[in-house]
């Protein structure tokens, strides 16, 4: 039956009502556009406090059960709110400090650097080919205080200072955002059952019976994703974490937690012990680097390619291809929210066809 035609044996709608309820329809769409408009440089925020609601509310509703709200029921959302607010401020700042301190160990190495030069590293000697070329160039440009202080000079200083303006910029909007996302997450919290209640009858109506088993598909996956990525991206940062202690690696507790945090984006975790690497590299640890680097990339294939895949497409019912397709594609299309929107929208649209194509 085409959209908006009269069921079968119904009367005919008069055509003034009939205009009348198009004009509506119509001005209901351009107020939407309008809205979406106004608020499109918030909605980011918006959607990661629905993606944090939706991933906590099973814990947060049997907390409510377990001891009923009294009052205003402020209690309990400002409880989670703020815990959730925690769990990224409180590394975000140890490693605010971790990077200070290292910022003033990088200057004061620099300031070395320029009265004394910097002598090759021992390192140099041991690569498998090409030491006595690269020790060479390193003792002509860099092991003379001349050619050190030369190099470090040719720094633009105006466009470090315009690049550290942009990076404060940047850093300033995204802790709006947070911001908001947390405001958003407080009243998800708050007003979460009336909601849900509303978003079921309106896609009840718009989308027939099939919508309420469309938006529980979106849910699930959503739930699978942050499984998937938070509980996997822990475990890689747990066994890299006793591989860099094992390794000598220097903090490795914060590089451990630096690598499950990471771990939950795609192609993260080589970065972080890639970089761990290096470091042991540059200390003469050749067989140590090349360890780390190994069994970071063995862990990391196994977590990409089949535990991680296993406990989102457990949850959805997707498809190994699906559920890689829609992390990958979701994070190219829209960022690091794309982590749950690509299998959220894989699993509504799997779910619409397999009921399209029902016999």
């Amino acid at each position: 039956m085409p959209l908006g035609a009269a069921p079968p044996g119904a009367a005919p709608e008069p055509p003034r009502e009939a205009g009348a309820r198009r004009a509506r329809i119509a001005f209901a769409i351009v107020l939407a556009l309008l809205g979406l408009w106004t608020l499109h440089g918030f909605l980011p925020a918006l959607v990661w406090g629905a993606i944090l609601a939706i991933a906590l509310w099973p814990f947060y509703r049997r907390v409510r059960r377990r001891w009923p709200p009294r009052g205003h029921d402020i209690l309990w959302p400002s409880v989670f709110t703020a815990g959730v607010a925690l769990l990224f401020l409180l590394p975000l700042g140890l490693l605010l400090l971790q990077a200070g301190k290292e910022a003033g160990s990088l200057l004061r190495w620099a300031q070395e650097a320029q009265r004394n030069g910097m002598p090759a590293p021992p390192w140099l000697a041991t690569l498998p080919f090409g030491a006595a070329q690269v020790s060479a160039w390193w003792q002509d440009n860099l092991a003379d205080p001349g050619a050190t202080a030369e190099l470090l000079g040719r720094l633009n200083q105006a466009e470090l200072l315009g690049l550290g303006r942009q990076l404060g910029a940047n850093l300033l909007h995204r802790a709006v955002l947070f911001g908001f996302a947390i405001l958003t997450l407080f009243f998800l919290f708050r007003d979460g059952e009336a909601l849900a209640a509303q978003v079921l009858r309106g896609s009840a109506r718009a989308l027939g019976p099939s919508g309420e088993r469309v938006l529980r598909q979106m849910v699930a996956s959503v739930h699978g994703t942050v499984d998937g990525l938070v509980l996997v991206g822990l475990g890689v940062g747990v066994l890299l974490g006793i591989a860099y202690a094992v390794a000598g690696v220097p903090h490795p507790t914060l590089l451990g937690a630096l690598t499950a945090l990471a771990a939950m984006i795609p192609f993260g975790a080589p970065v972080v012990f890639g970089a761990a690497g290096l470091v042991l590299l540059a200390q003469g640890a050749t067989l140590a680097a090349a360890g780390v680097v190994g069994f970071g990339m063995l862990v990391v294939f196994v977590a990409d390619h089949a535990v991680r895949p296993a406990l989102i497409g457990g949850a959805t019912r997707l498809p190994f291809l699906l559920v890689l397709l829609g992390i990958l594609g979701g994070v190219e299309v829209w960022g690091l929210l794309g982590l749950f929107l690509g299998p959220a929208i894989m699993a509504a649209l799997t779910l619409l066809w397999q009921e399209w194509t029902a016999a």
